[in-house]
């Protein structure tokens, strides 16, 4: 389909997903929307960088593994695990935007803990913004820990600017897509063909922190 000369980019455009970088010592975010349930084999392309495939086996409705999909992956590459990949939309403070939000699984499990007293951090009136320190534990990418500083989280009602923002940013069932059973096979047979994918437009910082 054609498209006017005055709506035309004259380029292909990016659909990469802006997420939260993480820094060191001091983090505050204030959750947004739904969380979306999943589970991720990561697959080195040819410039080394890691590909997300979405393990089918893992059902994001019911958050179990039904294995009512054919799980291709462990065809391809038998020895490798998917791994717990939760992620939430969030407001970065810093700029006001909303990103995409790679949960860290005991973090995540101390969100959980503090919202049986403080409620749903995502409600738009009584939610609570996320503040939380990372902590370096050692000399490896993945030696960190999260430390959620449950005294700074109170109640907070989200700005018209922040409804503004959240109210014109995708849903994360939108930027993340659930592939088909189709999709994963075509891209696995580039992957282990000449045609192979350069890599991955999400965010892989420290996979192996993923499950810290």
């Amino acid at each position: 389909m054609a498209i006017s000369f005055a709506n035309t980019k004259g380029k292909a455009q990016s659909n990469k997903v802006d997420t939260y970088a993480y820094k060191d010592g001091d983090n505050v975010v204030r959750l947004v929307g739904g969380v979306l349930p999943r589970y991720v084999y990561w697959v080195k392309g040819t410039n080394n960088k890691d590909i997300p495939i979405e393990c089918l086996a893992f059902n994001r409705e019911n958050e179990k593994f039904d294995n009512k999909e054919v799980d291709h992956v462990q065809k391809y590459f038998p020895s490798i695990k998917c791994s717990w990949s939760y992620v939430v939309n969030c407001i970065d403070p810093t700029d006001g935007k909303v990103k995409a939000l790679n949960l860290k699984k005991k973090m995540f499990e101390q969100i959980l803990t503090a919202a049986s007293d403080l409620g749903d951090p995502t409600d738009v009136v009584t939610g609570w913004p996320i503040a939380f320190k990372r902590v370096k534990t050692g000399p490896l990418a993945y030696n960190v820990e999260y430390q959620l500083q449950v005294l700074r989280c109170k109640p907070k009602a989200l700005t018209p600017e922040e409804l503004a923002a959240v109210a014109e940013a995708k849903t994360i069932d939108e930027k993340y897509p659930r592939q088909t059973s189709e999709e994963v096979k075509a891209l696995l047979e580039k992957i282990t063909s000449s045609d192979t994918p350069e890599g991955s437009a999400e965010d892989t910082e420290a996979i192996n922190e993923l499950n810290q």
